[in-house]
């Protein structure tokens, strides 16, 4: 048998020559921990990317911040300049939107491996939809009878709502969808409707909202700075990583 002294790939060597137990459970036993150690090393890589990904996208962000602190500066420069500032703005975008990508892989593999915990990038939090907006109700019809006994005796607890926010043209409105809650008398069984589809898992855009997003950014050529710049503007304060994380997550 070949030995060595410290060296990983040496004990993989002799992992490999040792001879496979006849025994089913052990031979299962070493299966289960050859998976576990692939689930940790994919965790660790995507760990890797998505930290990488986080990385670049504040350098390009620090880079566009000084190059816009340069030009103020200086005053109004060229065309050129102008043109450069917009390049670095998409590329920007592109790098917040691959580690919004990566953010969500190192999820996924760190769920399946045992000893990696998921990279959580630092994100702004989102505020709460401005009260200014319309509100519009949708109330998903509560079930006439429980699903566990067949009672019809349904006392309301509660709603849960979840506010969705949709955009028609040059009009903004946040959905709120409630989802009441149910007790039945006769068993004590709780029972309530499911949570709406939205086009993005755990998304808050509409998907009015996404299809002008999407069109504005790749059919007109608008960076998601401006956008959010615009959305300001009609009184919807939207920061650009936020709407970067909602392209990422769609496309």
């Amino acid at each position: 048998m070949i030995r060595a002294s410290g060296g990983d790939s040496l004990s993989g060597v002799e992992a490999a020559l040792t001879p496979l137990p006849d025994d089913v459970a052990a031979l299962k036993a070493l299966l289960a921990a050859a998976t576990r150690r692939a689930d940790d090393a994919e965790a660790r890589l995507a760990h890797a990317q998505a930290r990488e990904s986080a990385t670049e996208a504040v350098i390009a962000h620090l880079k566009l911040q000084i190059a816009k602190l340069k030009r103020e500066q200086y005053g109004a420069s060229a065309e050129r300049t102008r043109r450069l500032l917009e390049q670095m703005e998409l590329q920007l975008e592109d790098l917040e939107a691959d580690a919004a990508k990566d953010d969500l892989a190192t999820e996924v593999a760190s769920a399946k491996a045992t000893s990696v915990t998921a990279f959580e990038r630092k994100r702004p939090s989102r505020k709460p939809f401005p009260d200014h907006l319309p509100r519009e109700r949708v109330v998903i019809p509560a079930p006439c009878a429980c699903p566990a006994c067949g009672g019809e005796r349904l006392s309301k607890l509660g709603e849960d709502v979840t506010e969705t926010l949709e955009v028609i043209p040059r009009s903004w409105k946040v959905i709120q969808t409630v989802r009441e809650r149910f007790s039945c008398r006769d068993c004590e069984t709780i029972t309530q409707p499911p949570a709406p589809f939205h086009v993005v898992p755990r998304g808050w855009a509409g998907p009015s909202f996404l299809a002008m997003l999407l069109f504005e950014k790749y059919g007109q050529h608008q960076p998601l700075n401006r956008q959010a710049e615009r959305f300001a503007r009609e009184g919807v304060p939207l920061s650009t990583s936020t709407l970067a994380d909602q392209v990422s997550m769609t496309l």
